[in-house]
């Protein structure tokens, strides 16, 4: 796969430890690398998220996730599997193999394998990344570029620029052990 130059950018600046916002399949999204402490506790000051609450990582396909899922049961990775890419988010099972920062107070992580091509463009260039809804908390999720400028006018490092997915709500959220629906979509 050849990058665009703007993709280029925004993994240089992830790189570097940067926060950046980018449309996802129905809203826009910030993301940062989730192995940078400092890179995830600023995104979470920009939410007004607490720590505890854990993050979603996104991904362009399972393989990036494979340090989660290589022992997981043949069934649960059926289930991962029959639904990625897409607008599903499981909750799985992170045998602490991801700093504290990103799983806060659980002991799953929330995965998704996007199958919106600029992110997924993008992911295949850093691998993983943060992905939370671009608003500060208590607010609407952006569903505009200028929606995100206005929420945080000076304090990300890049904006991605391109348009939604199409879909009208966020991913589904589910528990992959009980197969609960966390969040229906």
């Amino acid at each position: 796969m050849i990058s665009s130059w703007r993709v280029k950018q925004a993994a240089r600046v992830v790189w570097a430890g940067g926060v950046i916002a980018y449309p996802t399949e129905a809203v826009w999204g910030l993301g940062c690398d989730p192995w940078d402490s400092d890179a995830v506790h600023r995104l979470l000051a920009l939410k007004e998220r607490p720590v505890d609450k854990g993050l979603i990582l996104i991904a362009d396909n399972h393989h990036q996730f494979d340090f989660l899922l290589e022992d997981l049961p043949d069934a649960w990775l059926d289930k991962l599997s029959s639904t990625w890419p897409g607008p599903n988010t499981w909750l799985v099972p992170h045998q602490n193999r991801l700093p504290q920062w990103i799983t806060g107070q659980h002991d799953t992580v929330a995965l998704r394998v996007t199958d919106h091509p600029l992110i997924g463009e993008l992911c295949a260039l850093t691998g993983p990344l943060v992905s939370t809804s671009a608003n500060p908390a208590g607010r609407p999720a952006a569903r505009s570029r200028l929606r995100v400028e206005q929420y945080f006018p000076r304090e990300l490092d890049a904006v991605l620029n391109g348009p939604l997915g199409g879909r009208r709500h966020p991913s589904t959220i589910r528990d992959l052990r009980s197969g609960e629906v966390i969040r229906p979509s």
